[in-house]
């Protein structure tokens, strides 16, 4: 009795669609297998047997696998999923009996077959009954990349690869969230790709290329596209800032928030990203790091007028400059200074990329101190004299308004919290709650909730922020939160 070995399934990549980008491995695999089985669309037209035409043989057997639904509807009972569930259960089952009879059996796959493949649909179906070998292919990712003729990612850039069928909303999150991209299955949902790439300001630089290394290939500025006549085989490639060529210098003066890497923006990542120069205070810049080609500018947490004329400095000279703030750097931070400093510099760019604010952080923390009208007051007097600090916080305190205190001590500072309450007992209640946060997001924050008549002033250093609540800030255990609604 002569038992049957079985025949090994390859799934084989053809690449993007020009037959000369088929390996050498592919091709004689594809001459060599004893059954060749491709997909095609109702239409009967298959592009993989076109690519690999000139690698078949004669006397092969062939299986053609003719999709029952692509786009349009079906009347399936189970719809759309249900008959492609039926019709992927029906081509495994075809391929099943050649394998069972040992014929090797090379399934083509456009591009790569684990990526974005039907070839996949197969391999989960027979791979537990039959061997497989998975050839790989040139994907069309790189055929386009090679087709825009632009460097698609540098250095450290991240690459996200997206289906263009996502809902616009999280298409647009990951876009803005992401260095380059690369979004595929356009067709009929061009116009939402389209709006994900203007709502994140990378339309005018993103390129359209459809039917990739085909003799009918087309690249295109994505703006420019005709939106009824995209066809599912086109690409929409979004290079990293490295490859933008640059038109003059700037300064991006960029918030980075409390602490915690989450709270950075996707626009303060691709800022920090494309930037040449970074420059700010050196524990700052050892939050963000540097990338390959970067020069790190930094200093103490002083001289904020010397480090404002470096930026200008360096954007006239045609440089990306990104200077950096801790929290939001409209706040008590560096975009100030900067903007100061380009009254001079006329043809300086300057942009102001927000963050998320100290105050913001430390009141998460405890719930919702901030949920009604506050004040935000620093108590430096660096900058500003005593007096003006103290007028202040009595007409604020005086209004009933929550405080956000920044700067409240350093180690030349030390008196200025024990007569900050003093001012305040003047118009509110001992018990009134008051938010001690202390390097909030950072390896060793600490926040604490105490009576504003407790308050230690010997316990408040430079990493604090205080947060004074109003006469209607309630106070639950841990738990603090000013109501919106105010008693007429």
């Amino acid at each position: 009795m002569t038992l049957t070995t079985k025949g090994t399934l390859y799934g084989v990549g053809l690449g993007p669609g020009d037959p000369e980008l088929v390996t050498v491995k592919a091709a004689r695999l594809i001459g060599e297998a004893d059954v060749v089985a491709y997909h095609s669309a109702r239409h009967g037209r298959s592009i993989a047997r076109r690519i690999a035409a000139q690698y078949l043989r004669e006397g092969q057997i062939e299986e053609h696998l003719v999709y029952p639904v692509t786009t349009e509807t079906t009347e399936h009972p189970g719809g759309y999923a249900g008959a492609m569930e039926d019709f992927y259960a029906e081509s495994a089952d075809r391929i099943a009996v050649h394998l069972e009879a040992g014929r090797n059996v090379a399934l083509l796959a456009e591009g790569d077959p684990l990526f974005y493949s039907s070839y996949m649909h197969m391999h989960t179906r027979l791979t537990a009954r039959f061997d497989a070998v998975i050839v790989p292919g040139v994907t069309s990712v790189s055929a386009a990349s090679a087709a825009t003729g632009t460097p698609l990612v540098q250095g450290d850039e991240v690459l996200t690869i997206l289906p263009g069928t996502l809902p616009t909303a999280e298409l647009t999150r990951r876009l803005a969230d992401t260095d380059a991209a690369v979004i595929m299955k356009l067709g009929k949902s061009y116009p939402e790709v389209r709006q994900a790439l203007s709502e994140t300001h990378r339309l005018d630089r993103a390129f359209y290329v459809e039917r990739a290394s085909t003799d009918q290939q087309r690249v295109l500025a994505a703006s420019e596209v005709d939106e009824s006549s995209v066809p599912y085989f086109s690409i929409v490639m979004v290079p990293g800032e490295a490859a933008v060529p640059r038109t003059g210098g700037s300064v991006a003066v960029v918030g980075l928030g409390p602490g915690d890497l989450d709270w950075i923006t996707p626009q303060a990542r691709r800022e920090l990203a494309a930037a040449t120069d970074l420059i700010g205070y050196f524990p700052y810049l050892d939050r963000v790091g540097a990338r390959a080609g970067q020069t790190r500018h930094a200093s103490d947490n002083t001289d904020e007028p010397a480090r404002a004329r470096l930026a200008c400095e360096l954007a006239r000279q045609g440089r990306a400059v990104v200077v950096v703030s801790s929290g939001d750097p409209g706040i008590f931070a560096m975009a100030t200074a900067v903007l100061e400093e380009a009254v001079d510099w006329p043809d300086v760019e300057v942009r102001v990329i927000p963050a998320m604010t100290a105050a913001q952080a430390v009141a998460s923390r405890v719930g919702a101190p901030l949920g009604h009208d506050y004040a935000v007051i620093s108590l430096s007097d660096r900058l500003k004299p005593w007096e003006i600090i103290a007028a202040r916080v009595s007409a604020a305190a005086a209004a009933d308004m929550v405080i956000a205190v920044y700067n409240p001590a350093s180690k030349t500072r030390t008196w200025q919290v024990g007569e900050m309450q003093k001012l305040l007992l003047e118009h509110r209640d001992a018990a009134t709650p008051v938010v001690i946060g202390r390097d909030v997001a950072g390896p060793n924050e600490t926040v604490r909730v105490v009576a504003l008549g407790d308050l230690d002033p010997g316990e408040v250093d430079m990493r604090c922020l205080l947060i004074i609540g109003s006469s209607q800030t309630r106070w639950h255990g841990d738990t603090v939160f000013t109501p919106r609604n105010y008693p007429g």
